[in-house]
């Protein structure tokens, strides 16, 4: 844990977010292999982004894997060997560190970066799109800047000019999605989509076009999403897992084991059984 406590130093404390790794599969065998942190965006793109995240690793003797539980958000991220977009990935997906390196990743909140592709956020779904071919020489420039600068907070504040020059327009939509997508993640109780639906004063016809259209994947989804973030979270707590099934609104224990190992990678029990290398 010591090495998340001197993390990018120079980053301001008033601008730090939480820092649980909610979505990542053994979010504590890695803490030695990297760094890791949050930063919150200023005000003027605060609408669009919920947060900057910084990866960085120095001189690892072997490879590190760390595997990652999706979120319903558009990630833009610079690196090294990638600088992409990425939609809502369906599946849990993996990057492998090796050597020294750094990651600056701009996670959007969900519907905010609508406003910067002009369309549907689901004809990004499970792809990645280079951000050369989206923003052409502005994209190519950007990427470039970011790699050759070292310090963190400088490369978000790039990062940060270069999304306001493409003057985003707030959408009033993208808000009441994102409000909503806050609610499904903050609620446990919310299973259902007819739930979420009646909620937000929509039909569910009208809510699944919605999330598609911002969100870039349907309610459904994220709801289940959000709950296998949440068994992750208390599986690896030590919580019963039949409790815990009927507490998320699976139908048997058997259904969250399902859907558990599909997107984890691992059955609920070998994942609560990683808590002995915390």
């Amino acid at each position: 844990m010591s090495s998340m406590a001197t993390t990018l130093p120079r980053l301001p404390a008033g601008r730090l977010v939480e820092t649980r790794q909610r979505g990542w599969v053994d979010p504590y065998a890695g803490l030695d292999a990297f760094d890791f942190v949050r930063q919150a965006p200023s005000p003027g793109i605060a609408p669009y982004v919920d947060h900057f995240w910084v990866v960085t690793w120095t001189g690892l003797a072997e490879p590190y894997e760390q595997r990652i539980v999706s979120h319903p958000t558009v990630n833009m991220t610079i690196a090294r060997d990638f600088r992409r977009i990425a939609g809502v990935i369906r599946g849990g997906f993996s990057y492998t560190m090796r050597g020294s390196g750094r990651v600056l990743g701009t996670r959007f909140r969900p519907g905010g970066f609508r406003p910067f592709l002009g369309g549907p956020v689901s004809q990004l779904t499970g792809r990645f799109v280079e951000i050369r071919e989206m923003y052409g020489a502005a994209g190519a420039s950007l990427v470039e800047q970011v790699l050759a600068e070292p310090d963190a907070q400088a490369a978000i504040a790039l990062v940060e000019a270069f999304l306001l020059s493409l003057e985003p327009d707030q959408d009033p939509l993208s808000e009441e999605v994102a409000a909503l997508t806050a609610m499904v993640e903050n609620d446990v109780s919310v299973t259902r989509v007819d739930e979420l639906a009646a909620r937000s004063g929509r039909s569910v016809r009208s809510l699944q076009r919605l999330f598609r259209d911002y969100v870039g994947i349907g309610p459904k989804w994220v709801i289940r999403r959000f709950r296998l973030h949440e068994a992750a979270e208390r599986v690896y707590q030590g919580l019963d897992l039949a409790t815990l099934a009927a507490e998320l609104g699976y139908t048997d224990q058997a259904h969250l084991t399902r859907d558990f190992t599909a997107a984890v990678g691992i059955p609920p029990a070998a994942y609560a059984r990683l808590r002995g290398r915390a």
